[in-house]
């Protein structure tokens, strides 16, 4: 079923074009003055002008060294739903820039943010998911995720969450689990996104499907999805009609393949068909992941006797445009051909 849409407009009694906005040097400490005011209206037209002016990098280095953030920090928990959207706002356009994005770790309002994980409002909810997704987008940024102890809450929220900031959570999990996934898998992250691979919304089953690439790329996670079953769901998404889910679950898949138990259990799946479906697809995305699937399939015997009948399939990517594409048929023909 359709979710609407979630509004960033403000209430109708707050305008922003009434905002005062002093000029200069003087601009960025008169607002955070403003900010600590005992007066809401002053709060809010504060903010209002800070969302503009952060746009440009100077003016957050500025706010950066006057101390904004901690003044932000504390307005996360205002009880006025306009100063929390704003705060949000403001926060996430400062975390698009490198100097934003450092304050903001070493201030602590990552943690802070968690507290807005419950928040009424969608829009500041969505806000917060996307301060974290553009935070988890670099190596300190993902550490700093991870060290506000937020990835069993951010699993837990993928079963209630509007699709938008699903999407968001799982675009956070997927660089946040390239760096440890033990916190996510203790929390029941595989048996979640398991779920998320039969959801409606193309965007949530090829993003759930790369969070399960991301966790099946550590030996934990790996046994994870073999022994949640997960396999058989993803070599179910190799016929997806949508190719950017095509490619993610045959990644997701190859790399669980690398063990025992996940060749044995993708074999139980009939994975076969479908992958060399792919593989004959010249323009198709998931032609190099699924090569490489079966790379690993044809170490199997039985896979071996299978694949021994379509080697014409391999041959013909020897002249694909890809080199990777050249080097993958390669060596699954001699796997193939291999003869104890």
């Amino acid at each position: 079923m359709a979710q609407p849409r979630i509004s960033a407009y403000l209430p109708p009694d707050i305008d922003p074009t009434k905002a005062p906005l002093a000029f200069g040097r003087r601009a960025l400490p008169k607002l955070n003055e403003e900010l600590q005011s005992a007066e809401l209206l002053t709060q809010q037209r504060a903010l209002m002008a800070l969302c503009d002016l952060v746009h440009d990098p100077e003016k957050v280095y500025q706010a950066v060294a006057l101390g904004f953030l901690d003044n932000l920090k504390t307005l996360l928990v205002h009880h006025d739903q306009t100063v929390r959207q704003k705060t949000t706002e403001v926060l996430s356009i400062v975390a698009m820039h490198s100097i934003g994005r450092q304050g903001l770790i070493q201030s602590g309002v990552i943690s802070a943010l968690t507290g807005l994980l419950d928040d009424p409002a969608d829009i500041c909810r969505k806000n917060a998911h996307r301060i974290f997704d553009m935070m988890a987008k670099l190596p300190e940024g993902a550490g700093g995720v991870l060290r506000a102890r937020l990835i069993p809450p951010l699993v837990l929220k993928l079963k209630t969450e509007l699709d938008e900031i699903q999407e968001l959570i799982l675009d956070t999990l997927s660089n946040c689990l390239r760096v440890e996934v033990s916190e996510a898998l203790a929390a029941g992250a595989v048996t979640v996104l398991k779920e998320k691979l039969s959801h409606p919304s193309t965007a949530i089953r090829s993003k759930a499907a790369w969070v399960l690439l991301e966790i099946s790329s550590h030996a934990e996670g790996k046994t994870a999805v073999c022994e949640e079953g997960v396999i058989p769901v993803l070599v179910g998404l190799l016929e997806d009609t949508q190719p950017e889910v095509q490619v993610n679950a045959t990644g997701a898949l190859m790399f669980a393949a690398v063990t025992p138990q996940g060749r044995s259990s993708a074999m139980g799946a009939e994975a076969i068909p479908p992958l060399l479906k792919l593989v004959a697809e010249e323009t198709g995305k998931a032609r190099l992941n699924a090569i490489k699937t079966l790379t690993l399939l044809a170490e199997l015997p039985e896979g071996r006797q299978t694949l021994l009948d379509h080697r014409d399939t391999f041959e013909q990517c020897l002249h694909d445009p890809s080199e990777a594409v050249q080097r993958a048929a390669q060596i699954a023909i001699t796997v193939i051909e291999w003869k104890p």
